[in-house]
């Protein structure tokens, strides 16, 4: 046997020396010397990325942030070059119109694997992509789209009727037909797709026709998580790692790219000015030299942003008013008495329900679509900035995390219970700081699909209530005790629907 090679063995152990003094110095300078070392927070995230990783890649990062408000206050320190906020007045710092407004920050929204899209554009191709679509989102535009919206809204509701009723079972004290347990999570989504493929490609996806999620709308939720992986080895300096599983990510990005490709086409080749929200883009496709590769990210980015939210946000929704049977009585009963017919329930007649659409706010309050904060940067050279009367320096990552934000006592009366009152003035909640509630974040980057998100809530949320009798299947289970992973990680929400008879 041959000796060991001792030069090798110390060479390593030096190594491994180095590497543990340069963590030990990164860790104290992070704490003790750091422009952020005034910031309150827990010793690992203060001190480290790695805290920060781990919450957010085992998917509780966003709901442990309400404890570390509580513990720390409304601003904590949650990584060594991270700031989290929960004033109202944050918002408009961070995210408010202003004339050197704080860029988006490049580690989480970009990524080498695809082209910018409108929502991680930078400033000046965010502003020409938005002014181009901003007309498809208008409110003239929402009535052109009515008809659109309501044929998918109307077969939902019929293939929820023909859903609703188990053929097979037969209820043991009446001898009727017994109720089918229905995946509300998954009618949601199914509708939302299909309304927003025809908004975005001039097709559905044919989710509520078969009863199902189509393979490429499902391939697209399997990327999220891989987004997530994907940020956590970037904020670890480590995506080179990545590289040869990312050329077989990119070859399902091409498929992707390819499909939506198609889909583009065809809606190209249809009539002129049609009423969906691509055609902003297409009219100025050649005097902008919008490429392909461009408005193929976008127009996916249309089929995520304006799908998920919603049926997010309905799915949270009609949980919470079935845990709150006074709530959804009197929300019923607004619905039921304001119209006579499914007919009258439109767009514009379901605009003017004041107790419906205050359920909808406590809805976006307990359960917002987007739970995480959204990163801005304070850029290099800008001397820093005052957030919430504390001054930032440059270089660090800010945001408001939302649900945190939306369940701190400090900002809300009784934040755990859904009280849809608090938003029609009702003097218990008189302290209540609503300006804290930015479902859709404000200022020059905030959606621009929250008419068209409104619009779809309050119209399926009615014509669900007007037609439909609910009841919660999983008594016993509490469907909002869900892990994050960037957004909410829904399992199936089983609902028996019981069509109301009416003479």
């Amino acid at each position: 046997m041959s000796p060991p090679d001792w030069s090798f063995l110390n060479g390593l152990g030096l190594v491994a020396l180095l590497t543990t003094a340069y963590l030990v110095y990164t860790f104290v300078y992070n704490l003790y010397f750091h422009p952020l070392a005034k910031f309150p927070g827990p010793i690992l995230l203060r001190g480290t990325r790695l805290g920060f990783i781990w919450k957010e890649v085992k998917g509780t990062l966003p709901l442990e942030m309400l404890d570390l408000h509580r513990r720390y206050g409304p601003v904590v320190r949650i990584a060594p070059d991270e700031l989290a906020f929960s004033d109202a007045e944050a918002w408009k710092d961070i995210y408010g119109h202003k004339a050197e407004e704080l860029p988006k920050a490049r580690m989480f929204y970009r990524s080498k694997a695809q082209p910018p899209s409108i929502v991680t554009e930078d400033r000046e191709n965010h502003a020409m992509l938005r002014r181009s679509i901003a007309p498809s989102f208008s409110d003239r535009a929402l009535r052109d789209q009515e008809p659109i919206i309501g044929s998918y809204v109307d077969l939902l509701i019929k293939r929820l009727r023909e859903s609703a009723v188990d053929p097979h079972r037969r209820d043991p004290i009446t001898g009727l037909q017994a109720n089918a347990p229905l995946d509300m999570m998954s009618w949601y989504n199914w509708c939302t797709f299909d309304i927003i493929g025809d908004l975005a490609f001039g097709e559905p996806f044919g989710c509520l026709e078969k009863g199902k999620q189509d393979p490429w709308v499902a391939a697209i939720f399997g990327t999220i998580r891989t987004s997530l992986i994907l940020h956590a080895t970037k904020l670890l300096g480590l995506e080179w790692i990545l590289i040869p599983i990312l050329k077989q990510v990119f070859k399902s990005r091409k498929l992707h790219a390819l499909r939506t490709q198609e889909k583009l086409e065809r809606r190209m080749a249809m009539e002129a000015d049609r009423p969906d929200l691509i055609e902003g883009l297409l009219k100025k496709k050649d005097e902008w030299n919008i490429s392909m590769e461009r408005l193929n990210i976008n127009a996916s980015t249309f089929i995520i942003a304006g799908s998920e939210t919603t049926a997010t946000l309905l799915s949270g929704l009609t949980y919470l008013l079935l845990k709150n049977p006074e709530a959804l009585k009197q929300l019923t009963e607004e619905i039921r008495s304001a119209f006579s017919s499914e007919e009258e329930i439109t767009l514009t007649s379901v605009s003017k329900l004041e107790y419906t659409m205050a359920c909808i706010n406590e809805g976006l309050r307990c359960y917002p679509p987007v739970p995480i904060g959204m990163p801005r940067i304070v850029p290099k050279g800008r001397g820093g900035v005052k957030i919430a009367g504390k001054f930032v320096p440059d270089n660090t990552t800010v945001s408001v995390w939302n649900w945190a934000t939306y369940h701190l006592e400090s900002n809300w009366t009784d934040p755990f219970s859904y009280r849809p009152e608090r938003f029609l003035h009702d003097p218990r909640y008189a302290g209540d700081k609503l300006d804290s509630l930015q479902p859709f974040s404000l200022g020059p980057r905030n959606c621009v699909g929250r008419g068209l998100a409104i619009a779809e809530m309050r119209l399926i949320l009615a014509k669900i209530i007007f037609n439909f009798d609910m009841e919660y299947v999983d008594t016993d289970k509490d469907w909002l005790d869900q892990k994050i992973f960037l957004l909410w990680d829904k399992p199936a929400l089983n609902v028996y629907l019981t069509p109301v008879v009416r003479e």
